[in-house]
């Protein structure tokens, strides 16, 4: 999508404002492990309690709120550098086309905040996960130390690993948690597989952002090594969390049956397939066909998951 600084671009009233700046594109990026980390845990109990999902997905929704907004605020120097090298390359950005003012991003985050925390404490109190609390807070310092101050780890360099570890492992175990109680060795057959999935996901939210990235002194990969790089780095990530997954497969076929594994599996050749399609044309600056190069990985992530979630909670039921 092509957006210029016309307010013919921008979202008009203040529902809608309000909507943009929470980015309900991206929300699968978190809804999906979300479900995943359920479902794994409901499969290692051998039943799954509704009640906590309820929970998980409260979790995620404020803590979607938390990290969108506050990324935005923490982000906006480096927003306002890309809007002024590419405005028309590149959607409205929240704070530098004044969708929102800085104070009114910063406190919402903050509220969100607040609200992710009161869900870890209902959680605890209600579903008795005792370290629901710590556990939850954990989850959430994770993601702040991506973007804000005093770590700002991507930039420093880093994000991405962070991004793996805070989506690709520590999400969907919160909520394995939440649902079993408990952490079976099981799940992590199918964790390291996705957290790999998260990290190429990670590497490749850095490609549009590149030049801007490098000129605000943010540290990715992108950045760092550049485009060709990236895309190849986001690809091997791709290949190795469909190895992974095979690999359970034959060590632990209790824990990850093939038939399963099969169809997830042709998932993710099939957007890989894809994605190599339109790999060559996504080079620096290039964000139509970036977009569809990341539109491809994402499918390729969020539909092999829950793939994987829907015929385990299938197999368990029946």
């Amino acid at each position: 999508m092509k957006a210029s600084l016309t307010n013919r671009s921008l979202p008009s009233s203040g529902l809608d404002r309000w909507i943009y700046a929470l980015k309900p594109d991206s929300w699968p990026k978190l809804l999906v492990p979300t479900l995943f980390g359920q479902v794994l845990g409901a499969v290692s109990v051998g039943a799954l309690d509704v009640i906590a999902v309820v929970w998980g997905l409260g979790f995620t929704l404020a803590g979607l709120g938390f990290i969108v907004l506050l990324n935005d605020w923490g982000d906006r120097q480096v927003d306002t550098i890309k809007r002024a090298m590419f405005p028309d390359g590149c959607s409205p950005k929240t704070i530098p086309d004044q969708i929102l003012s800085v104070r009114a991003v910063g406190a919402a985050g903050v509220v969100f905040g607040v609200a992710t925390v009161l869900v870890t404490i209902g959680s605890e109190v209600v579903l008795g996960r005792r370290w629901a609390l710590e556990a939850g807070v954990g989850c959430m310092a994770l993601f702040a130390a991506y973007t804000l101050p005093p770590i700002r780890l991507n930039y420093r360099g880093g994000g991405e690993l962070l991004e793996m570890l805070g989506v690709g492992v520590a999400l969907p175990i919160y909520n394995v948690y939440l649902q079993a109680g408990l952490i079976a060795p099981q799940v992590w057959s199918w964790v390291i597989g996705f957290a790999f999935l998260s990290f190429g996901s990670g590497i490749a939210s850095g490609l549009s952002d590149e030049q801007s990235d490098r000129q605000g002194g943010k540290r990715t990969f992108a950045s760092v090594f550049g485009n060709r790089v990236a895309r190849r780095s986001t690809e091997v990530c791709v290949l190795l969390g469909a190895v992974c997954w095979c690999v359970g497969a034959v060590v632990a076929p209790a824990a990850v049956p093939f038939w399963v594994v099969v169809p997830a599996v042709a998932i993710l050749g099939w957007r890989f397939i894809a994605m190599q399609r339109v790999s060559a044309q996504a080079v620096t600056n290039a964000f139509e066909a970036q977009g569809r190069y990341k539109h491809s990985l994402h499918k390729a992530i969020w539909h092999s998951t829950m793939a994987v979630a829907l015929l385990l909670w299938v197999d368990m039921i029946l």
